[in-house]
């Protein structure tokens, strides 16, 4: 089933589980910091929305002042 293959690992319960080579461990600790980035951006941005703090429609800067000078020249 798993190929034959007769490496070191760790056998439990007669399933022998391998272990990773260098990239993949790399790669995994590089997209699970991308991920805790992303995670604590998005919290910055929407967190006290998903808390209940401030309502989605407040903040974000006051764009009401850049459409009423439209018809003034």
């Amino acid at each position: 089933m798993g190929g034959g293959h007769e490496g070191h690992g760790t056998t439990y319960k007669g399933i022998t589980v391998h272990a990773p080579k260098r990239w993949h461990a790399i790669t995994g600790k590089g997209m699970c910091a991308l991920m805790w980035f992303w995670v604590l951006y998005r919290a910055k941005q929407d967190g006290p929305v998903v808390l209940g703090w401030r309502h989605p429609w407040e903040g974000h800067g006051d764009h009401g002042q850049e459409h009423g000078h439209e018809g003034s020249h």
